[in-house]
Formats: structure tokens, C-alpha cells, sequence
């Protein structure tokens, strides 16, 4: 009997030790349980040059921004190289604030940083469009150190050019530079694209000189022209007129593609004769062209383009323009390409991505048609890019064929197709779908299972803890 109730003891304190490990496991994990932003969080705390590096490169193929402020502060306490240039571009490709004072510091202290480091921090301050570095860029420039120069003319024109009076400052310190300084041949171009940049009418007289002079060097030329369309001042239209019959094929494309900012019959005249040019650049010049300007009247050219021009680049250009015209010819040009399975799949995936973008409800069963379609002919590239369409579409009348779409990728989708589930659920507020939605925020999938509760916050989906 006593044995007997010793062992039941025995099997008792077993049970409850087994149940308070069990509840330390699910309440406190070990560290390959861990949350991945805590992981994440650690490794800009503690981690190497290499592990900062290779985090900013995830956290720039998922967009996410939920580090900015961990970043800001490595950044104010390192000179490590390698990670104050990768945040430094992170921030910069994305336009992000927040790291200006420690992009300066780099500047002025610029014998203690690492070459790199400056160039970077000179680029971000372009990037960023930072008027206080304006001095600071100047005064670096005054230096003449051949190796900020290029950079540092680049990030000059951008920074000056969100308010008038910087902008003229500006361009005139780089006129001054170009016509009476050595900016050296490699530089040359850099200081006219700086000056279109800043926007200022005071860089057209020197622009039209460059742009207009045959004996100048072709690359001068272009930029020039490409400076005088980034001003878009009236007063520089004729010189980009004449260039467009010039005898060089370059100079005849970047003309062409100076018009978008200009108007009137002269430039309207000047785009249809460039789609008949020989020269495929000019052609996509053309092209562009008309796209910036929502040129109606091109549609019909972009239509023979986009089906008959021996260049994909061309073709490309031509259904682009058309996505951005979008009146109902344009539309129908799209759709024809879109539907039309002889065509490549590269037209076709284009222009489903031209037609959700403007006319998203109108098209989308006829996506989801063609999506089934290439899926059940194993055209595995057409179907992941008609896939990566979908995923990317809003639709703002009736949702119901965009819920069962989404509903059917979420439950039995592979991974790729059910991130894109929750792209469609979170852009096309499907809050509806909480119960399939829920079960992945907890997917052993860390990705899916990070998006699922990105997704869950966006819809105000509440995620329960078990």
C-alpha cells in the first residue's frame, strides 16, 4: 500500500514538472525560437559588419521599415565603413530622413572616414534633398579633391533643389565651376546634369550653348539636353527642336526624349515623326515621350509598336506609354495585347500590369482567367508574372472575385502564392478573411508567417496568443 502511494507520488511530481517545463518552453523559448525581430534587433546591438550588412539587404527586400530607428543610432556611434555606407543607401534609395547630422559629420571629419563612407554620405545628402549640407557640399567642392568631385556635384544639383533661391545660388556656383574651373572631362557631364537638377532658368543659356555646338563631345550634348527637359523652361525648346534633326543618332534620341515636359503643335509634330526614326532609342524616346505628356494623340503609333517593332525595348516602352494615356483606345490597344496568347509572355504580363493599375475592376476576372490558364499549360514564367500582377492589384468596386481569389491562394497555395494573398488581403482591405489569415501569423515559415502578422495589424486582424 505505501508502496503503492509512493509511486502514485512519484508519477504526480513527474507530471508537474513535466507541465511547468512544458509551460517554460511555450512561454520563454530558446534562442531558435525566438522572435525574429528580437533576433534582428540583437544583431544591429551585437552583430559584425558582415551580419549588418546582410540584415539591410533582407530588410530592403521586404521593405521594411520597422528598424529605421535602431539603424539611426548604430549609425551616430560607428566609423565602421561597410555599415555606415549600407545604412546610408538604405536610407538614400528609400529618400528616408534621419541620418543627415551624421552624413555631414562624415563630410566635415572626412580625413578620419573612409573614402566610402564620404561618397555615401555626399550621395544620401543628395538623395534626401538636404539643404543644410548645401554649405558643406560647396565647401567640398571649393576643395577640388578629385574624388568627390563626381558625387559631390550629383548630390549639389538634388540637394538645391526644393527652394528657388538655393537653386539659383546653386546654379550659379556650377556654371562658375564649369567655365572657369578644371572640372576635368570625366566631370563635365556630372556639373551639367547638377545644374538641370537644381531646376534653375539660370542654367539654360550655358545649356543651350552645350546642346546646340556640333564640335562638342556627343555625351555633353545629350546631357545638356537632358538638363534643359529637367528645367522644362520654355526658353530652351527651340535649341531641343533643332536637335532633333541632327545627323547623330544619340542626340536625335535624347532630344526626343527632352519634349515630355513642353507642349504645343511644334513638340506634337516632332514626337510622331521621332516613331518613324530608323534609330530604336529614338523610337523609345518617342515613346516616352508620349507617356510623360499623356500624349492622346500617339496612341495609334504605340498600337504599331507595341505590336510590330522588331526591338522588345521599344514594344515595352510603347505599351507603358499607353498604361499612362489609358483613355478608352489605349485600353483597348492593352487588352488585345493582354489577351492575345500569341503574344510573348513578356507583352502580355505588361500589359495585365498597365490594365490593373487603371482599370483594375473592369480586368481583373479576366486575370484570374489567364493566371488558371498558364498555370494548367505549366507556363510557369507567364504564370508568375500574371502571379506578381495579381498580387499587386486593388480593386475598388466589387471585391468578390478579388475574396475568393485570395481566400483560395491562402488555404492552398504554396508559400509564394500565399505571400501574395496577403498582399491582396492588406491592399484590398479583406478584413473578411481574419480565420485565414490568423493560422499563419503562427506558419513555421518565418517570412509568411512575418507578413501574416504585418498583414493582421494593417486589417486590425487580433492575432491570439496560445
Amino acid at each position: 500500500m505505501i508502496r503503492n502511494i509512493m509511486k502514485l507520488n512519484v508519477i504526480r511530481r513527474f507530471r508537474f514538472i513535466f507541465c511547468v517545463t512544458l509551460w517554460f518552453i511555450i512561454l520563454f523559448p530558446v534562442s531558435a525560437q525566438q522572435d525574429m525581430e528580437t533576433v534582428r534587433r540583437d544583431t544591429i546591438l551585437f552583430g559584425t559588419e558582415t551580419e549588418i550588412a546582410a540584415l539591410i539587404q533582407t530588410l530592403r527586400t521586404e521593405n521594411a521599415t520597422y528598424l529605421d530607428d535602431e539603424l539611426v543610432t548604430l549609425v551616430e556611434g560607428t566609423r565602421n565603413q561597410r555599415i555606415l555606407s549600407g545604412v546610408f543607401t538604405f536610407f538614400g534609395d528609400r529618400e528616408k530622413n534621419g541620418l543627415e547630422d551624421r552624413a555631414i559629420r562624415a563630410i566635415v571629419e572626412r580625413d578620419d572616414e573612409a573614402n566610402e563612407t564620404v561618397l555615401s554620405a555626399i550621395e544620401y545628402l543628395g538623395r534626401v534633398k538636404s539643404a543644410e549640407a548645401i554649405p558643406v557640399i560647396t565647401g567640398l567642392l571649393d576643395t577640388e579633391e578629385r574624388r568627390f568631385l563626381n558625387t559631390g556635384f550629383r548630390a549639389l544639383g538634388r540637394a538645391s533643389s526644393g527652394d528657388s533661391t538655393l537653386s539659383d545660388e546653386t546654379a550659379d556656383f556650377l556654371i562658375d565651376f564649369y567655365e572657369n574651373r578644371n572640372p576635368g572631362d570625366d566631370n563635365r557631364r556630372e556639373v551639367i546634369v547638377a545644374i538641370g537638377a537644381t531646376g534653375s532658368q539660370k542654367g539654360v543659356p550655358l545649356l543651350k550653348e552645350i546642346a546646340s555646338n556640333t564640335d562638342e563631345r556627343i555625351p555633353l550634348r545629350m546631357a545638356a539636353l537632358g538638363a534643359l527637359s529637367a528645367i522644362g523652361d520654355e526658353s530652351g525648346l527651340d535649341v531641343i527642336l533643332s536637335c532633333i534633326s541632327t545627323s547623330d543618332p544619340n542626340v536625335r534620341s535624347a532630344a526626343v526624349a527632352a519634349l515630355g515636359p513642353f507642349s504645343g503643335e511644334a513638340v506634337d509634330r516632332a514626337i510622331l515623326d521621332a516613331f518613324r526614326d530608323s534609330f530604336y532609342r529614338t523610337r523609345i524616346a518617342a515613346a516616352q515621350a508620349s507617356r510623360d505628356r499623356r500624349f492622346v494623340e500617339a496612341v495609334p503609333y504605340l498600337r504599331f509598336r507595341a505590336e510590330r517593332d522588331e526591338v522588345p525595348n521599344v514594344r515595352d516602352e510603347s505599351v507603358r506609354a499607353l498604361g499612362a494615356i489609358a483613355n478608352e483606345e489605349a485600353i483597348t490597344v492593352l487588352e488585345s495585347l493582354f489577351l492575345e496568347r500569341r503574344n510573348s509572355d513578356r507583352i502580355r504580363i505588361l500589359a495585365a500590369e498597365m490594365l490593373m493599375k487603371s482599370e483594375s475592376d473592369r480586368n481583373l476576372t479576366r486575370l484570374i482567367i489567364e493566371l488558371d490558364d498558364a498555370k494548367t499549360k505549366n507556363q510557369t514564367a507567364l504564370y508568375n508574372g500574371l502571379l506578381k500582377v495579381l498580387g499587386e492589384s486593388v480593386v475598388t468596386g466589387d471585391k468578390t472575385d478579388m475574396e475568393n481569389i485570395t481566400r483560395r491562394f491562402l488555404l492552398n497555395g504554396g508559400i509564394i502564392e500565399r505571400l501574395y494573398g496577403l498582399d491582396m488581403a492588406a491592399n484590398n482591405s479583406l478584413a473578411m478573411l481574419s480565420e485565414e489569415i490568423r493560422p499563419l501569423a503562427s506558419d513555421r515559415n518565418e517570412s509568411l508567417a512575418r507578413r501574416a502578422r504585418r498583414t493582421a495589424e494593417t486589417l486590425g486582424i487580433e492575432l491570439t496568443t496560445e
